[in-house]
């Protein structure tokens, strides 16, 4: 249960994310952030707050351990909505954590998926990528590159 330990810390963030979400052919934008995440419940839980300073919102991530289940829930939420998104839940396997949950965006429905991959001391990588026939087939739609403060 202590699987994002790693993330406890403030990062730098390098964004690309496509302007259209669900066209995998769409133009890229790049930006920058800063998260500062912290470790809670024995590390049972893990907050993160995100401030994207040239997009004008910050973000939040919740993610709690469910110990019987063996598996993670993680909520965002962003400062535009200020609710909650349904959760993404997984497991980490061999340092890579892979999350799903159902979702809705520019009102379709998306399976989403959550990525974390190239854990070290000093960076690490997530991706999220949305599926428009349940799976088959997704679109990477944001990547972040972590890089220890």
């Amino acid at each position: 249960m202590n699987d994002f330990d790693f993330l406890v810390g403030t990062w730098d963030v390098a964004n690309r994310r496509r302007t259209d979400f669900l066209d995998g052919t769409s133009e890229w934008e790049e930006f920058p952030a800063v998260s500062r995440a912290s470790r809670h419940f024995a590390g049972g839980a893990n907050f993160d707050e995100i401030t994207f300073p040239t997009m004008g919102f910050t973000g939040l991530t919740l993610r709690l351990y469910d110990v019987e289940r063996e598996q993670w829930s993680l909520y965002w939420s962003n400062s535009r909505t200020g609710t909650l998104f349904p959760p993404v839940v997984g497991r980490f396997t061999g340092g890579r954590g892979e999350f799903h949950g159902d979702d809705t965006h520019a009102g379709r429905k998306v399976r989403a998926r959550f990525v974390w991959s190239d854990i070290t001391e000093r960076s690490a990588r997530w991706e999220q990528a949305f599926s428009l026939d349940g799976g088959v087939t997704w679109v990477t739609n944001w990547i972040m590159e972590m890089t220890r403060r």
